[in-house]
């Protein structure tokens, strides 16, 4: 069981993102964007939890996911973070 709600899972994560670099090991860390595994142990969660969330993320287009070496590294998109948060400032 989630010690969160999974809408706060997610926020933290966004927010986590913002500046990854301090939390992230260097291999799972590059210039596009961080791996589900180092979110997953930033923010203590298990690895098919963390990978559910940002899947989620970036299929609602917060999120970049980018394929580089056999796996998955993310980038938070801020242009479409920013029109999100503006509909929901005017009660959308």
């Amino acid at each position: 069981m989630l010690k969160v709600p999974a809408g706060e899972d997610r926020l933290e994560i966004l927010e986590w993102m913002r500046n990854p670099a301090g939390s992230a090991t260097p291999r799972d860390r590059d210039a596009d964007g961080v791996s589900s595994t180092s979110v997953a142990a930033a923010l203590g969660m298990s690895l098919p939890v963390a990978s559910a969330h940002l899947d989620l993320l970036a299929r609602l287009g917060l999120l970049r996911a980018e394929r580089t070496g056999g796996r998955t590294v993310y980038r938070r998109d801020e242009y479409r973070i920013t029109e999100v948060k503006h509909l929901f400032e005017k009660g959308w």
